[in-house]
């Protein structure tokens, strides 16, 4: 197992080999405007992932997907000449789908938001379906109401009825 901060340099020492060789461009014509997100390297340094994402439309982002597989082998020896460690990384491309979790996830809160205000502006007009208080409240016997006949049992009841 090598040290963590070694793959983590590693990483990014190949996310910047790979980014300055696309800015100096394929000569495939199907790569469209592609971004390097992130690069992770396993914990034995065999194997690089790389995370790209791809601005435009969903053709434009399978034909760029078919460019950087075509593109592997280049890139992997481009790397290779670039790092100082014995063995080159296999690497492989994978889309990153941050960018649509994120709108997704923003789409999803604008939709709350939306929601809440409807349900503001329901409160404002609402009215009880009841009393204004269902609930029952305890019954307040009265001088007046000194007939024993009703069932309530008061503190005076429960003394005579212990004597």
């Amino acid at each position: 197992m090598v040290d963590p901060t070694r793959a983590a340099r590693m990483a990014d020492h190949i996310k910047q080999i790979v980014a300055r060789r696309l800015e100096r461009g394929l000569r495939d014509p199907r790569l469209g405007f592609v971004t390097i997100t992130d690069v992770r390297v396993t914990g034995d340094l065999q194997h690089a992932s790389i995370f790209y994402t791809v601005y435009g439309t969903d053709e434009e982002r399978t034909d760029s997907a078919a460019a950087l597989k075509s593109a592997t082998g280049m890139f992997r020896t481009e790397v290779g000449k670039n790092l100082t460690s014995r063995l080159t990384p296999t690497i492989e491309f994978i889309a990153d789908a941050v960018p649509e979790n994120a709108k997704h996830i923003e789409d999803l809160l604008a939709e709350a938001r939306l929601r809440d205000s409807e349900v503001e502006q329901q409160k404002q007009t609402a009215q009880y379906a009841g009393d204004e208080d269902p609930y029952v409240k305890p019954r307040v016997i009265g001088d007046d109401d000194d007939d024993d006949d009703d069932d309530t049992v008061t503190d005076e009841d429960a003394v005579a009825d212990k004597a």
